[in-house]
């Protein structure tokens, strides 16, 4: 039995090589590899992948067959001779094992890039493009969503989990707004499929998506790379900031009356007591509770005719800062986490009744100024009925946050928001998949350190270039909308400042800038015209990716200033068919200041395309400025064919 017993053993251990080693060999393709993809036209095409080392792979595509051997280290990969646009297609790869990729289209590929705002998906829009997402029906435009992981320690070959999706009804609300608007009008124009790879994480710096040899031209994060390759440091510096975001949270921990008391507040039986009156929307600073971080209830009666009985609802509760739970007559409907997203919550059929419905919110803040975001929409949704939920509610604190002042600000490390920390795991792994060109939509995070972007911004389309092996690759980018309070005097602006940047990145070869400074909102950093955007961005592809020289692609830009006398004259390329003062007789936010630099309001008038700029308080000028602020809302330099100038500034 003990012999018989070892040969069941011995063959048991053979088999369980020969598998192990079959497994070794499998052909394994990227994730981007993967059926339903675009690959790019007229353009050589990279496919790649691992297998055993020395594996021979033979691939079909398009009625040719390629071979390749995996290298010592199992990489192999293969050519594939420029194609026209088309498609479907099936490719065919077979070695120890078999692979049969299905749906691949041949069109153009646009890698999209940059923070929250070319992440923003089509969801958050919805409302705003009802009639677009109820009527998406493009299968020839495919979008691959990379989703987010970071890394500083080495650079990835690969991507993590995705699919190529089409922009159908069951897949639109997850593509990248941005980059869908884009896509639509580069497929509508051009009539060939369109590949959108999407790799963008909110709230991160341009340094993180830039490679270690690109930061070499910007010695503070040159040297911060560096830093980052002592292994100890790092180590320290992740135990330091667990210590410190555990003191944070401490300080949050729950001890709400709201939730302790007898029945909580939310509850339907509730009988509110000492609740005091509260104007929404608004911040609760600005009502009476100063200095305030903590939990905070909100609650209002609504009276409902008969007509709502059994029906479903949808409560758009606008934008709160920081975490919501909301309820309606004692049930949970919804919440949310932190302050950026929109409050849309299903009210499911049966929950609200005739006569007196209760709406309680807990509200928790703990940054920024608490409370409900002005000029959004606040309303009850039944049917085709809307019901205003603006005006009188009432309030109640239900704990009051103890914060430490020995806490320190730092460190806060987090791999995604250092340098090559997104590069590495989200811009490298796609080097080799070939492109069309560009779309970058960031800047928002490095507004803090506005005079740095523009060498920034300079160093990585030169390194994503370099990577690529295409000095020319088209690079187009989205400058920052406007945003945040309004000035109605000439003022300071970091958000001016980092615009300035972008629009001087335009000195660099084939690059192209879209406008926005009229597509923002200036409570919200994720504004909801994302058409807008996408529309101006595929505008300037037009020119600088497809060649069509007489397609006006963006508005007014700054070209060059003479002082004459007491008027400074400013000079303007791609005024298209002239220059308008769009919406009035007079342009608007034009400033204008002597050697002192003390800029006041300016009288602008156009003449031709040129624009005079002179104030009476500034008899000897030398420097204009343009819609310098944060949000220069009332600029309106345009061309006729609609487009907005972009803000600028004459000084060096």
């Amino acid at each position: 039995m003990n012999s018989i017993f070892k040969k069941i053993l011995k063959s048991l251990f053979s088999l369980t090589i020969l598998c192990s080693l079959h497994s070794q060999a499998q052909v394994r393709l990227p994730q981007l590899v993967s059926d339903g993809m675009v690959l790019q036209r007229d353009a050589p095409l990279k496919i790649w992948g691992w297998a055993a080392p020395a594996e021979k792979l033979t691939l079909k595509f398009n009625g040719k067959t390629y071979k390749a051997t995996a290298s010592q280290d199992g990489k192999w990969s293969l050519l594939i001779k420029p194609l026209k646009a088309g498609g479907p297609y099936t490719m065919d790869i077979t070695a120890s094992n078999k692979i049969i990729l299905k749906d691949i289209l041949i069109g153009d590929v646009w890698f999209c890039s940059g923070q929250s705002n070319m992440a923003l998906q089509m969801e958050r829009v919805k409302e705003k493009f009802a009639t677009e997402v109820a009527n998406a029906n493009y299968p020839q435009i495919r979008n691959f969503f990379i989703p987010t992981v970071s890394d500083i320690s080495k650079v990835h070959e690969e991507l993590p989990p995705g699919k190529w999706r089409p922009a159908l009804p069951e897949h639109i609300l997850s593509f990248g707004a941005v980059s869908y608007f884009f896509a639509k009008d580069i497929h509508t124009n051009h009539k060939v499929p369109i590949g959108i790879i999407n790799s963008s994480v909110g709230g991160t710096p341009i340094q993180a998506w830039t490679s270690e040899q690109g930061l070499k031209t910007v010695p503070q994060y040159a040297t911060r790379v560096q830093q980052l390759k002592d292994t100890t440091y790092v180590s320290k510096l992740v135990r330091e900031t667990a210590v410190r975001n555990a003191a944070v949270a401490a300080q949050f921990e729950p001890n709400d009356l709201g939730l302790k008391s007898e029945l909580p507040w939310y509850h339907s039986s509730y009988v509110p007591q000492g609740w005091q009156s509260f104007w929404l929307p608004g911040y609760w600073a600005d009502q009476g509770l100063r200095n305030l971080k903590g939990v905070v209830w909100f609650r209002k009666e609504i009276t409902l005719p008969e007509q709502v009985a059994g029906k479903a609802g949808k409560l758009m509760m606008g934008a709160m800062v920081d975490a919501d739970e909301t309820y309606v007559n004692g049930q949970k409907v919804g919440n949310v986490t932190y302050k950026y997203p929109p409050r849309r919550y299903e009210i499911p059929a049966g929950l609200l009744k005739p006569g007196k419905n209760t709406i309680v919110i807990r509200l928790t803040n703990t940054t920024d100024k608490g409370g409900f975001v002005p000029d959004k929409a606040y309303n009850l949704l039944i049917g085709d009925q809307t019901l205003d939920l603006r005006g009188d509610w009432q309030y109640k604190v239900g704990q009051v946050f103890t914060l430490s002042k020995d806490i320190p600000a730092e460190p806060n490390f987090s791999a995604q928001n250092e340098p090559t920390g997104l590069y590495n795991t989200m811009v490298a792994p796609v080097i080799p998949y070939a492109i069309k060109g560009v779309l970058w939509y960031q800047g928002e995070t490095n507004s803090h350190k506005p005079l740095e972007y523009e060498q920034l911004l300079k160093a990585l389309i030169a390194d994503w270039r370099s990577k690529w092996s295409r000095p020319n690759l088209p690079f187009i980018f989205a400058q920052l909308p406007n945003f945040m309070e309004v000035d109605y005097s000439p003022a300071e602006s970091n958000w001016a400042l980092l615009r300035e940047g972008q629009r001087r990145t335009l000195a660099v070869p084939n690059t192209a800038m879209a406008v926005g400074i009229d597509a923002g909102e200036w409570n919200d950093i994720h504004p909801l015209d994302k058409q807008t955007i996408g529309k101006r961005l595929a505008l300037a592809a037009e020119k600088l990716a497809y060649g069509n020289k007489t397609v006006v692609a963006t508005g007014p830009m700054f070209k060059s200033a003479s002082i004459e006398g007491d008027k400074i004259r400013l000079t303007f390329s791609s005024t298209g068919s002239g220059l308008v003062a769009k919406g009035d007789k007079h342009l608007q936010h034009f400033a204008i200041a002597g050697a002192d630099k003390k800029f006041v309001w300016a009288t602008a008038t156009i003449e031709g395309n040129q624009v005079i700029v002179s104030s009476a308080k500034v008899p000897k000028p030398m420097y204009v400025r343009y819609a310098w602020a944060d949000n220069p809302a009332f600029a309106n330099l345009y061309n006729i064919e609609g487009l907005p100038a972009s803000p600028f500034t004459t000084e060096n």
